[in-house]
């Protein structure tokens, strides 16, 4: 009796996966992030995107790492508290996401010459914009 009703609790955790499948297949997975510029500094941000955060995304793309990335910008704003800049970086699936970590600090200190400099452009970022949310997002396409 334990047994089938390991069983029969089994099958209900599957059921909803199943149903799911039934709808969709799994494309790419994505890391966005939303960004809120500070009055007066979307020049300043667009112009550091441009010259550092692009060699970096574009090496990681060259590398693999990443399959494609796109920068959003958004034109409506629901209130001022609202995000400006999304950045996206897509990948291949989780699996792709293994050691990420390492392979960025690689990327970074051939780009951007070490953790030191890296820090500091952090640092005068932090100073022009807000990270508003960091999302991970599954992709599916639509059967």
């Amino acid at each position: 009796m334990k047994s089938f009703c390991r069983f029969v609790a089994f099958l209900l955790l599957l059921v909803p996966a199943l149903f799911a499948q039934e709808h969709y297949t799994e494309g790419p997975i994505w890391r966005i992030q939303l960004i809120r510029v500070k009055p007066t500094q979307m020049d300043a941000y667009l112009a550091s995107l441009r010259q550092s955060t692009k060699p970096l995304i574009e090496e990681m793309k060259k590398q693999g790492t990443i399959m494609d990335y796109k920068i959003f910008l958004k034109e409506t704003k629901a209130n001022p508290e609202d995000w400006d800049i999304c950045v996206a970086l897509e990948y291949k699936n989780h699996a792709a996401m293994d050691g990420l970590t390492a392979k960025g600090e690689a990327v970074r200190d051939k780009i951007l010459g070490g953790k030191a400099p890296a820090q500091q452009l952090a640092d005068k970022r932090a100073e022009i914009r807000e990270i508003i949310s960091s999302e991970l997002l599954q992709e599916i396409f639509l059967k």
